[in-house]
């Protein structure tokens, strides 16, 4: 299964030297201004990972292509707070995520420009922290709260929970162990605690790796039933063909974004003939010296 693609169609552009970007002229969700990251060396030194990439998300679902190390998870990372710029701007719905003040006095959710946004790991395990699956929804549930300042009681969270889990057709693992779940059934467990905290954009990162096809199948369908915005890193091209819109990263470049079919057939062929940039200096200088900063 993959998902129903919206009628808009965009226009595909590459990058030759320059930054790919959007023609919308709408408010974009999610944006990076010239953005780069960096890190340090053991030698000494600095690599820039991303390298001054412009772009937009204004598509209801986004596809972000790459190789392994091309940069795709630090691009998401940097939309939820994982990440920060080294240089450039980050912008979620139009605010500086740098310049953004935080909210909350306790430091639960205090996430000032990134409460609306939610990120889905590869390895679920990773956000999994509570020992009972009503537990770990329970603490998106209260962290919500703290942010926007409403108050549940126990057993309106408690009931919250079990909503969650029947939207999910996870009821029977109210009170199963995180620790004892299957591989499938922890991606949609940390999928429901991401979506408790009731988020307007979705980040995941390559979401149906560890899964077999069956339960690929099922983490689609609900992120098919999803109201929010998505954007998605994957290797799995059959699903990336089937969003509004894709990105191909390189070497930690933006080479291309545009139409989600058009842009895996370009993908196919770069990974089979060679990207545009290939053998440029990864983030040195050109006598192979770490960029310093």
């Amino acid at each position: 299964m993959f998902f129903r693609r919206s009628p808009r169609q965009s226009t595909p552009q590459t990058v030759q030297g320059e930054q790919a970007d959007s023609a919308s002229t709408s408010m974009p969700a999610l944006e990076l201004e010239s953005v780069s990251v960096f890190t340090e060396l053991p030698e000494g030194g600095h690599r820039r990972i991303l390298k001054n990439v412009s772009l937009r998300f204004t598509a209801k679902r986004t596809a972000v292509l790459g190789l392994n190390g091309s940069g795709k998870s630090t691009l998401l990372g940097l939309f939820n707070g994982l990440t920060h710029p080294d240089e450039g701007i980050v912008r979620v719905n139009g605010v500086d995520t740098l310049q953004a003040p935080s909210r909350g006095s306790n430091g639960i959710g205090s996430q000032g420009a990134f409460e609306g946004v939610g990120m889905l790991f590869a390895q679920p395990e990773a956000q999994l922290i509570m020992p009972t699956v009503a537990e770990d929804i329970d603490l998106s549930l209260r962290r919500a709260a703290a942010v926007e300042r409403t108050a549940l009681n126990g057993e309106q969270r408690r009931e919250r929970v079990r909503e969650l889990l029947r939207e999910r057709g996870l009821e029977r693992l109210e009170n199963q162990s995180v620790f004892t779940l299957s591989g499938g059934e922890k991606q949609l467990v940390a999928l429901t605690s991401v979506l408790a905290a009731g988020p307007q954009i979705l980040l995941l990162d390559e979401p149906t790796t560890l899964l077999d096809l069956r339960n690929r199948a099922r983490l689609l369908k609900h992120l098919e039933s999803l109201d929010q915005m998505l954007v998605l890193s994957t290797h799995d091209l059959d699903l990336a063909a089937s969003c509004d819109e894709a990105v191909i990263i390189h070497d930690g470049c933006l080479l291309a974004r545009g139409d989600a079919a058009q842009m895996v057939q370009r993908y196919r062929l770069w990974c089979a003939e060679g990207f545009p940039n290939e053998g440029a200096a990864e983030g040195t200088d050109s006598a192979g010296g770490a960029h310093e900063r």
